[in-house]
């Protein structure tokens, strides 16, 4: 009886050392099951992530690895991401830079009157720090560039020196490609500007890119006023010299270095012509000297140099009181950006030394006897 009893025990064990050896051989073969399902899925993700980062190297939206396909309908409608690609690689002798007063530029325009291959890359809102930044890129190498069309708003100008409009992505700016992977591997870029222009083909005309959606009915008095609202009023005059120390900043460091290292581009200055709604906040502001010193002291740093000329649109009577020629208050239709072409072809509208200070008188007088009792009395 204690054979038997004792055989059991023998089986009974030798049976549960045979079930706690199975689980452990399965448990071991599923684990090869995952480790092979996981390096398949690996696999397949990295095969993945390497066909879309090579699919946007090679039709290259932002244009940071070659020149446009000659057959693919590019999108163009992003200034941050896709002017640092378009001044290292598109073929161009001159560049507009500016904020939203230089959109509407055609580019054809400069080749008909001027004989140049210019390129568009504007910045809406545009601070000097941006300008700093592109031209960074546009300079590099040696390239040679015949001419800069250079729009500047005094407003900005009194900025920090380090401040841009809209976060920069320093590698697209920089030409490393180690760090290119968040526009190498982007939703956005695959979706927005690969896709969508293949699904529906609209490419971007570069002489016109960036131009603002303003539709000519929108250019007419009635819009602007509906959509004015005036400055909040100032108690105390502001000190005439108020913005002076952070443009003499600005232009030390973001302006002047790039007129002084590049002494064979012709640099063509100007001054945008805000509408007669602009002057009236600046009246309400009580900062109509400090403005005016702003233009005169921006114009005399760059009187010093030989390749700068400056053009002055601001006082320019039949334009600014003409609100049927804006869509904003500070705004201005095409036709106002064909006739500051024009002006930088044939010289009209330049000031000097000599005639700085008269033009500004003028500026004063048009602002300071303006009617805009009667203008508001209207609205």
């Amino acid at each position: 009886m204690k054979n038997f009893q004792s055989q059991v025990c023998v089986c009974a064990a030798s049976t549960n050392l045979i079930c706690a050896k199975k689980p452990r051989r399965n448990g071991a073969r599923l684990m090869k099951q995952y480790k092979r399902w996981l390096a398949v899925f690996g696999g397949c993700f990295l095969a993945a992530a390497a066909a879309v980062m090579l699919l946007t190297a090679y039709i290259d939206p932002f244009f940071q690895y070659h020149a446009p396909l000659e057959n693919f309908p590019y999108v163009v409608d992003n200034q941050v991401n896709q002017n640092p690609g378009m001044a290292k690689h598109m073929e161009y002798d001159s560049v507009i830079l500016g904020s939203s007063m230089t959109v509407n530029f055609n580019t054809d325009w400069f080749g008909e009157l001027m004989g140049l291959k210019t390129l568009k890359l504007s910045y809406s809102g545009a601070f000097p720090k941006d300008q700093a930044n592109i031209m960074d890129i546009i300079f590099q190498d040696g390239r040679r560039v015949d001419a800069v069309f250079l729009g500047i708003d005094v407003i900005t100008y009194s900025g920090g020196v380090e401040e841009t409009k809209y976060p920069i992505p320093e590698y697209l700016y920089n030409d490393h490609v180690w760090d290119d992977v968040p526009y190498l591997l982007n939703k956005d870029v695959v979706l927005q500007y690969i896709m969508r222009p293949l699904a529906d083909p609209d490419k971007t005309d570069l002489a016109t890119v960036y131009a603002s959606w303003w539709t000519e009915e929108y250019y007419n008095k009635q819009w602007v006023m509906h959509n004015y609202v005036p400055a909040e009023p100032a108690e105390e005059e502001a000190d005439p010299e108020k913005f002076t120390e952070h443009i003499r900043a600005n232009m030390d460091a973001n302006i002047c270095p790039y007129i002084e290292a590049n002494p064979d581009t012709e640099f063509y200055v100007f001054y945008p012509p805000y509408s007669i709604l602009y002057w009236n906040d600046v009246l309400l502001e009580k900062q109509l000297d400090a403005v005016l010193r702003e233009y005169e002291y921006i114009s005399e740093r760059l009187f010093s140099y030989d390749n700068v000329k400056v053009f002055f649109f601001p006082n320019q009577e039949w334009i600014i009181c003409d609100l049927d020629r804006y869509a904003d208050y500070s705004h201005y239709h095409p036709d106002i950006n064909r006739y500051m072409t024009e002006c930088f072809a044939d010289g009209e509208c330049a000031v000097t030394e000599e005639n700085l200070e008269e033009e500004l008188e003028k500026m004063r007088k048009i602002v300071e006897e303006y009617d805009f009792e009667e203008l508001f009395s209207t609205r």
